[in-house]
């Protein structure tokens, strides 16, 4: 935005402080003023040749000092106020400087303010913690910006494969080839789909509204459990009445994305997975725990990541877009809530989402 030019912060403080000075000795001035008019009389009686100085003597030899006596307190002022403004005002250039490398792009420089705790150092803090942040999330969206881009690329890339040798043989099995098309084509779609909806939840762009966290898990249960008997996987599930508030379809979204994985990335034969719900005075929790491999701490704390996996990618009707977990973490922090994911110890992750629970007045929900 342009500004018309005007006096910086220091030229108004040098001023203000002299200012301050100046009346300040003005009114020391006058209050001895006053006291010569009001206590020294104007004619005096002279007797024994002594001569006594009168009122207007006093004022006359008043005068000049007082003159000097300002004019010493406004170039005093005057210096005094454009240093110690430039002193205290330092912290602040060190802030504007700043403040221009991170708009040129120099997002890891820090200020680093030296000293106790005070308005400016809480500002430096503060900007040093918001740069922090910016970075990261600059470095996440390059990230999944590549990762995006070359996840995008390769169903694209097998279908001009794909194009190309039907064009070099012609005799090439038309059937095989229109499945493979299809396969290739729905996993671009599946692609597409979650990242509008991880960009919608991002947003939060959507309605809130009464829910029970608990019929959701039950619901995503029933959809997914011909998936979990076609992998001879066990899903048992327990729990309290959740209320909570936010959109149905994302939170649906959010349990069968964790569902899904919970299936999926289990043991070959005779999997469990263990739903749970539970309330607490302040949240309601979503608890998802399944068999598995054993996944070290490191790997598990990079799931939440976009196009992130914990195995290799499985080739199948089920592999997923790599975008699972990270839009469960996107609708859980859109929700105000918070995702924990850790690994069994026996094998396998436990999931856990806390959500802020619906007030109650009486045994009715309210939102």
């Amino acid at each position: 935005m342009d500004r018309a030019p005007g006096l910086s912060v220091r030229l108004k403080l040098t001023l203000s402080y002299a200012g301050f000075l100046m009346v300040a000795g003005a009114l020391l001035l006058a209050a001895v003023w006053v006291f010569l008019l009001r206590y020294v009389p104007e004619v005096i009686d002279v007797r024994g040749g002594l001569h006594v100085p009168t009122r207007s003597d006093l004022v006359r030899a008043f005068a000049p000092r007082a003159a000097q006596a300002l004019a010493f307190l406004l170039v005093f002022g005057l210096v005094g106020g454009w240093l110690l403004a430039g002193r205290m005002l330092a912290p602040l250039t060190r802030i504007t400087n700043a403040t221009r490398l991170a708009a040129d792009g120099s997002l890891s420089h820090r200020i680093q303010l030296e000293g106790r705790k005070d308005e400016f150092r809480e500002l430096a803090d503060a900007f040093d913690a918001m740069l922090a942040r910016i970075e990261a999330d600059v470095a996440e969206q390059q990230r999944f910006a590549a990762n995006a881009s070359h996840e995008l690329r390769t169903p694209l890339a097998i279908t001009q494969t794909l194009l190309d040798v039907a064009r070099n043989d012609p005799n090439r099995d038309a059937d095989e080839l229109l499945d493979r098309l299809h396969f290739v084509n729905t996993r671009a779609i599946d692609l597409t789909e979650a990242l509008l909806l991880l960009s919608r939840t991002d947003q939060r762009s959507f309605t809130r509204e009464h829910v029970d966290l608990s019929l959701i898990a039950e619901e995503a249960t029933e959809t997914l459990l011909p998936l979990a008997e076609k992998r001879g996987v066990t899903i048992q599930t327990s729990g309290d009445i959740t209320p909570t508030s936010g959109s149905h379809a994302l939170l649906l979204q959010m349990t069968t994305n964790l569902l899904h994985n919970a299936i999926v990335h289990n043991l070959p034969e005779h999997g469990t997975v263990q739903v749970n719900t539970a309330i607490r005075p302040e949240s309601v929790m979503l608890t998802i725990e399944n068999t598995g491999e054993k996944l070290t701490p490191q790997l598990v704390s990079t799931l939440t990541e976009p196009f992130q996996r914990g195995t290799e990618r499985i080739r199948s009707d089920h592999a997923g877009v790599g975008l699972g977990l990270a839009i469960v973490k996107s609708i859980t922090q859109a929700h105000d809530g918070t995702l924990t994911i850790v690994p069994r110890p026996a094998g396998g992750i436990c999931v856990t989402t806390q959500l802020p629970a619906a007030r109650v007045r009486g045994d009715v929900p309210q939102l």
